[in-house]
C-alpha cells in the first residue's frame, strides 16, 4: 500500500511558513516578506566571472569529483578557513575538510560521533535556533537530542552547568541565528575548558561569522587550537559571504585532526564533493572583492538599526540586540488586534493575515530579518504594527 512512510505533522519552522506564505499569496494577499534568510541578487561580480571561466576550462579536474579533497582548487579549505581568522593563531593539529555547504553535515556529525553502533547524546542550540541541527538528529534512531537553554535572561548563552552528563557532542551555533548574538574569546574559552575535560566533541557553525558588527566576535578555531586535549571542528560557508551564494554550495570545515578525520570517513562514503568552478569564484571574490564584502556587512548593519527602531516605536521589545547577521529576533507581544494573544506561531500568523508581514516564529520569539531593502518597505512595517497594535502588559 502506497503511502507516507514519515510521523505525521514533521514539518519544522520553515517549511510551516512557506506553506503560509504560499496559501495567502493565492488569497491575492500582498506580503512583505521579512521572513527570508537569504541575500537579495546575485553572487558578487567576481564571482561569478571566476566561476564562469572555470566552467569553460578544459582542465578535467575543474569537471571532476572532489570527494574530500579540492584538486582543482588546491588548498582551497586552508585558504578560505584563514580568509576568517581576524587573529594570529598557531593552528597546531589541525585538519581542513572541504564541504558542500553546513547543511548536510550537520546530519553527518553525530555519525562521525558513533551514533550508527552506539548511542549518542546531542546537544543543539535550537530553541530557538536554527531547527536544522535537531532534524538531522530526529533521523538517527541512536540519538538522543536536548536543546540548550537559550533566552534573553542569559543573553542566548548557554554555560556548562547546563549541559548534562554524558554528552558526546555539543553543536553551538555562534553568531547565532535568530538571535544574531556572538560569541566571545572568554566564553569559548570556558566552553572549550569544559568539553576538553569532560571529552566532549564541540562543533560550530559559523555561517554568519563574516557578517559580525562587534569586535568582541569570536570564533572558535582561534580559541580550540590551544586545547590540545580537546576534539572540535568549526565550519564556515561562502552563502553570506559573497554577497548571494545561498545556492553555490561552498564552504570548509577545520578542526582537530582526530574529530576531521572521522568526519571525512562518513562524508567520504556519503558525498561526492563540492562543485569546483563554483568554489574557484568564492577565492576570486575574497581576492578580489574585500570591500564590497565589507559594504554589504555594513549594509545589513544599517538595516538593523532601522528595523529595530521602527519596530521599538511601534511597541515591540527586542529579545537581545544583533550583533552579527541580518536577523532581529522579538519578544512575543500579549496583546495584539485587539485580543489576547498566546504564543509566538499564533502572533506570526496573524500578522501574516492580517497585515501581510512575514516573520518566523522560534518558540517563544519571532523573527524579522533584514535581507529585503528595509528603507523601501518602511512605511507597510509601520503600517502593519499600527494595524496590530501590540503591547505587553
Amino acid at each position: 500500500m502506497r503511502r507516507s512512510r514519515l510521523k505525521a505533522g514533521g514539518a519544522n519552522v520553515f517549511q510551516q511558513i512557506r506553506a503560509k506564505r504560499s496559501e495567502a499569496i493565492q488569497r491575492g494577499q500582498v506580503l512583505l516578506d521579512l521572513s527570508i534568510g537569504e541575500p537579495r541578487g546575485p553572487a558578487l561580480h567576481s564571482a561569478r566571472k571566476a566561476a564562469s571561466a572555470a566552467v569553460l576550462s578544459t582542465d578535467e579536474s575543474m569537471h571532476a569529483y572532489q570527494y574530500n579533497d579540492s584538486p582543482a582548487i588546491p588548498k582551497f579549505s586552508q585558504k578560505f578557513v584563514e580568509a576568517h581568522l581576524t587573529k594570529g593563531v598557531a593552528l597546531n593539529d589541525v585538519a581542513y575538510l572541504p564541504i558542500p555547504g553546513i547543511k548536510p553535515i550537520l546530519g553527518l556529525l553525530p555519525l562521525a560521533c558513533g551514533c550508527a553502533t552506539e548511542k549518542v547524546s546531542v546537544a543543539t542550540m535550537s530553541k530557538p535556533g536554527y531547527p536544522i541541527p535537531a532534524d538531522w538528529c530526529a533521523f538517527h534512531p541512536n540519538v538522543t537530542h536536548y536543546p540548550l537553554p537559550l533566552n534573553s535572561a542569559n543573553d542566548f548563552r548557554f554555560q556548562p552547568s547546563d549541559i548534562p552528563d554524558g554528552t558526546k557532542l555539543i553543536m553551538t551555533n555562534y553568531p547565532h541565528n535568530p538571535s544574531g548574538q556572538i560569541a566571545s574569546t572568554e566564553w569559548f574559552e570556558i566552553l572549550c575548558d569544559y568539553c576538553s575535560k569532560n571529552d566532549i566533541r564541540l562543533f560550530n557553525d559559523a555561517a554568519y561569522i563574516s557578517l559580525s558588527h562587534s569586535d568582541n566576535c569570536s570564533n572558535l578555531t582561534e580559541v580550540a587550537s590551544d586545547f590540545s586535549e580537546l576534539s572540535w571542528c568549526e565550519a564556515f560557508t561562502a552563502a553570506k559571504l559573497i554577497g548571494n551564494g545561498t545556492g553555490w554550495h561552498i564552504g570548509s570545515a577545520i578542526g582537530s585532526s582526530d574529530f576531521i578525520s572521522d568526519l571525512r570517513e562518513v562524508k567520504g562514503k556519503t558525498d561526492a564533493g563540492f562543485v569546483a568552478p563554483m568554489a574557484a569564484g568564492v577565492l576570486a571574490a575574497l581576492e578580489e572583492e574585500q570591500a564590497n564584502i565589507s559594504k554589504y556587512r555594513a549594509m545589513y548593519r544599517q538595516r538593523l538599526e532601522t528595523l529595530t527602531q521602527i519596530m521599538e516605536d511601534q511597541g515591540m521589545k527586542l529579545a537581545i540586540k544583533p550583533r552579527a547577521g541580518f536577523y532581529t529576533l522579538w519578544e512575543t507581544p500579549r496583546h495584539a488586534f485587539g485580543k489576547t494573544i498566546s504564543n509566538a506561531a499564533e502572533f506570526n500568523f496573524s500578522m501574516i493575515e492580517q497585515t501581510g508581514l512575514v516573520g518566523v516564529h522560534f518558540g517563544d520569539y519571532v523573527r524579522y530579518a533584514v535581507c529585503a531593502d528595509i528603507d523601501a518597505v518602511k512605511e507597510g512595517i509601520k503600517n502593519a504594527f499600527r494595524q496590530a497594535q501590540v503591547s505587553y502588559d
